[in-house]
Order: C-alpha cells, then sequence, then structure tokens
C-alpha cells in the first residue's frame, strides 16, 4: 500500500471502488432484498464484493448471508464434501461483534461468510488436522493466523473449514482423513488440490470465495478444474503468521479462490501487508488492487509457453483452450510470442522436493515428540511416508543448494520480463483427472507418472515467487473447465488484475454455474 496511506483508510478506499463496479444483476439483488432476508437464488447471485456492500448500505443483513451459506452447505455439501469442519458457534459470535462493532459493520467484508483451508492455518479454540490423521486429535489452536485475523477484522464470518489431501501433497483433494473431495461439474471427476475443498466449495455456491493456499499449484489447479479465478501471490505479499512466517521456504503463499476477479482483488485488499515479527514483506502498492481493475492492461507483449515442464504433450482440449486464448489476446491488441522458459525443470522439481519434503519430516517429527510416539501406519498415506523417506536422506548442503536453486530460477524468470510484460500458458497439460488417479494410497512411482499432468506448469512460479493466475476461459468437450495460466513479475499483481478484469469483461463465466446432480 502507498506509504502515506493508514492500512484502515486504504481498505475503506478499495472497498468503496469494488462497491462502485458492482455488476448489474448482482448490484439489483444487493439493493433490492429487504434487510434481514434473501432467497436462495439471490445469495447465489451475490459475489463477496457485492455482499460486503449491501450490509454496508443496510439492503442485507449478516445474518441472512451467514444463514444463506450454512443453508447451501447443508443442501450441497453431502455431495461435494468440501467442507470438513463447521465452526458455526464461532461464525455467530463474530456475527454478535459484527454488530456490536461499527469497525466491522463497515468494514470491506462486512458479512462475507468465509471458509478456511485445513491446512497450517488457524482459528483460536478450533482444531487444524492438515488433513492428517495423525494431526486429528488437536489440541485447539490459541491463536487465529493473521491473515484470517484480518478477514474477520475486515467483517468476514468463518464458519468452517475446507478438505485438503494430506499435507498438501498432492493436486487431487482425496485423503485419509476427510475422504474424497468431488467436482461440482461432474462428481465422479477430481476437484483438484490441494486446495480442492475450498474451489469446490465456490464453484458449488456454498460461499463466492474461499481461503486458500498454494505451495505447487495448489490454488490455481483446483481453481481450473473447477472453472473458479484463483490467484497465486508473490511470495510474501500474505501473511503466514503469527507462529511462522513463510511456508515452504516461501514456495508456499496464501490467497482465496473466487467466483469474480474483483472479490479476488479486494480479498488481497484486505489480507497483504507486513505481519509485526516478520522479516519478510513486498514492497508498496501504488493503489488497491480494485482500483487495478478499471485500469486498461495497455498493449502486452505475451510471452507464449506451451512446452511442459514435465514433457506430458497437452491434452487436445486445453490446447485449443490455449489457441483460443491467444487469438482472444491478438483481437484486445496484444503481441504474443512463442518461447520456452529458461529453466532447467530437472532443478526445478529437485530444489522444490527437496525443501517440500524436508518440511514435511519435519512437522510430522514434532508432532510425534508432541504424542510422545511414533505415527501409526494408518496415520500416514504410503506417498507422505515415500516423500519423508527421501527428505530424510538429504544432507543440510542439499538443502543449501536447494534454496540457493529457487534464487537462481528467480533470477532467471525476473530476466525473462526485460523482454516479456506477462506469460501465458495452460495450468495444467492434461484434463480434469477421475478421482482416485492422483490419490496418495498408491506406490510412489505410479503416482509421479499420474502426476506429471497436472504439475506440468505451476511449480515454476512457486519457486521463483511471481505472482500467476488461473483463469476459467475454456471447457472441454465433456463440459469440465479448463483455466489457463498468467504470470508476472515478482510483485505485479496490479497487472494481472488489469489483464483478468480486461479478459473476464471479454469472456465473462460468472453465470457459468456447475449443476450438481
Amino acid at each position: 500500500m502507498p506509504s502515506h496511506m493508514p492500512r484502515r483508510r486504504f481498505l475503506k478506499a478499495g472497498a468503496a471502488v469494488a462497491g462502485a463496479s458492482l455488476l448489474g444483476p448482482i448490484a439489483q439483488f444487493a439493493h433490492a432484498a429487504p434487510a434481514g432476508s434473501i432467497s436462495a437464488d439471490e445469495y447465489a447471485a451475490l459475489d463477496a464484493t457485492a455482499m460486503a456492500d449491501a450490509v454496508r448500505r443496510g439492503s442485507i443483513s449478516a445474518d441472512a448471508l451467514l444463514a444463506g451459506a450454512i443453508a447451501r452447505c447443508d443442501a450441497v455439501n453431502g455431495k461435494v464434501n468440501a467442507v470438513v469442519m463447521r465452526h458455526d458457534d464461532h461464525a455467530r459470535a463474530l456475527l454478535a461483534e459484527l454488530k456490536g462493532r461499527a469497525q466491522a459493520k463497515g468494514g470491506a467484508l462486512a458479512g462475507v461468510p468465509m471458509l478456511v483451508k485445513d491446512l497450517n492455518t488457524y482459528i483460536a479454540g478450533t482444531i487444524t488436522t492438515n488433513s492428517c490423521r495423525l494431526f486429528k486429535d488437536g489440541p485447539a489452536a490459541t491463536r487465529t493466523s493473521t491473515l484470517i485475523e484480518r478477514y474477520e477484522n475486515a467483517g468476514a464470518m468463518t464458519f468452517g473449514k475446507t478438505a485438503a489431501p494430506e499435507f498438501g501433497l498432492t493436486t487431487t483433494t482425496e485423503s485419509r482423513q476427510w475422504g474424497i473431495t468431488r467436482n461440482p461439474w461432474n462428481l465422479a471427476m477430481s476437484a483438484g488440490g490441494s486446495s480442492g475443498g475450498a474451489a469446490a466449495a465456490v464453484a458449488a455456491g456454498i460461499i463466492p470465495a474461499a481461503h486458500a493456499t498454494d505451495g505447487g499449484g495448489s490454488i490455481r489447479i483446483p481453481a481450473s478444474y473447477c472453472g473458479v479465478f484463483g490467484l497465486k501471490p508473490s511470495r510474501y505479499r500474505t501473511p503466514s503468521g503469527p507462529d511462522h512466517f513463510e511456508g515452504w521456504f516461501g514456495a508456499s503463499v496464501a490467497h482465496v479462490v473466487s467466483r469474480s476477479v474483483r472479490d479476488s482483488a479486494l480479498l488481497l485488499d484486505v489480507g497483504q501487508g507486513h505481519e509485526k515479527g516478520s522479516p519478510y514483506w513486498c514492497g508498496p502498492m501504488e493503489r488497491p488492487f480494485v482500483a487495478e481493475l478499471g485500469i486498461s492492461p495497455g498493449k502486452l507483449r505475451v510471452a507464449l509457453v506451451a512446452d511442459s515442464l514435465t514433457g506430458v504433450p497437452l491434452d487436445p482440449a486445453v490446447r485449443k483452450t490455449l489457441d483460443d486464448t491467444v487469438r482472444l489476446l491478438l483481437s484486445l491488441g496484444h503481441e504474443v510470442e512463442a518461447t520456452r522458459l529458461p529453466v532447467d525443470a530437472g532443478q526445478l522439481f529437485g530444489a522444490h522436493g527437496a525443501i517440500v519434503g524436508n518440511a514435511i519430516l519435519t512437522a510430522v517429527h514434532d508432532r510425534e515428540k508432541f504424542l510422545g510416539r511414533k505415527a501409526t501406519d494408518d496415520e500416514l498415506a504410503p506417498v507422505t511416508r515415500h516423500v519423508m523417506s527421501t527428505a530424510a536422506a538429504t544432507s543440510g548442503e542439499a538443502l543449501y543448494r536447494a534454496r540457493q536453486t529457487f534464487e537462481t530460477i528467480g533470477m532467471s524468470m525476473d530476466n525473462m520480463f526485460d523482454k516479456y510484460d506477462i506469460i501465458l500458458s495452460p495450468v495444467t497439460a492434461t484434463v480434469t483427472p477421475l478421482l482416485g488417479k492422483l490419490s496418495m494410497e498408491q506406490d510412489f512411482a505410479d503416482y509421479g507418472r499420474a502426476a506429471m499432468g497436472s504439475a506440468a506448469f505451476t511449480v515454476v512460479a512457486n519457486v521463483s515467487g511471481q505472482p500467476a493466475m488461473s483463469v476459467p476461459l475454456g471447457v472441454s468437450e465433456t463440459g469440465m473447465p479448463i483455466g489457463m495460466m498468467f504470470t508476472a513479475r515478482i510483485h505485479n499483481e496490479a497487472l494481472l488484475f488489469r489483464v483478468a478484469a480486461q479478459l473476464e469483461r471479454e469472456r465473462p463465466w460468472a453465470q457459468r454455474r456447475a449443476k450438481i446432480v
């Protein structure tokens, strides 16, 4: 944020810009509904920006929004298994606080229902299991994660947690702890991972935006599979504390998946910024991200990357969506040039794997020390045990070199933006897989081969620290969504939001909804 603008004033300015840009149909509901009442159809039409605007204006009550979210969750969650823990009492306590605190009532997220991913994110008084049986018995957290605290201080009402795979280690959301999360577009298909519960919750209409994290594609992949918008911010854009200030040496960062671009911008305005005690933060922003949505991106030099880092060829449906996106960009006046990423895939995946593996190994060892016993066979999936075994054999020198590789790749990618403004690629090489294909219950070699299609493009932005987003621009012949990925120079989320807003206007997707059957 601008150094001269206090955080509260900054958020108020952003909320005002967002409210002023209400989409027509959404605005009608926001201003026409009597306070205290809202139908299921009206609830479904509102994004988070419209919800907060309506609460601030007094045309819809926060009670009605929370009731709408809970009713929708009760109606559809049994089919998709997106929400795996309910914290209704916590939400009602926040609601009571919202009514009694003028600052929250006028907040950027006033009355917006929210869900939190069950992975390394905490709500005081509740358990976070990391979607792993080893952690299922708590204890309850004593503090709320800084990012969630910021959402709640702005008026959001957190009423549950969403599913993830064990430790977020795969690109589907299937675990021993929580079972299978299904894609609302086709219940036989994966919702992606590791923020599959969040993406499924948004695609199913439970809430318009849900907290998510991304350490290797975990916002962008499920966003692509579930047909929602998902932006991974720059490294350290959002806080990871208060107890730890980075995840996976900075590869993992938190934000949301959302139905609308403006909700993503609004929530990043609320969530971003330095937190007390952290040695990490991004530079100041020129203006709120929601203000970027009305600014033209100008004529861009677009780098087209169609070759996957894993060598997996593009599925024809993915290729078609990529070609369609190129034609769209050209029609908007942008320049597009085919190129390759300046990255050695072996170094990339080796460094990322070493760091992630040692993070999981540390978490399990800490938990075993707390419990005073070793993890049992049924508490960790085979893929997790393989990752831990590999990590245990990693030397300190190898881990240090892995961290250096992050910096080397980051510099190579940053240099790429001396020639280009933005990179276009698919999110994944393959279309949405059937459930079970990426399960962590299989032999690691089989799992690794199966995951090469979904992990083909996303990891580089986690290692380099650059912001990247999945935009729902395509649909396969079987009706499954396909996202395209755009990556910008580190700290340049502003450009991504400008491009996303332009694409949303040209190819709107908000009214394209999954019919859960």
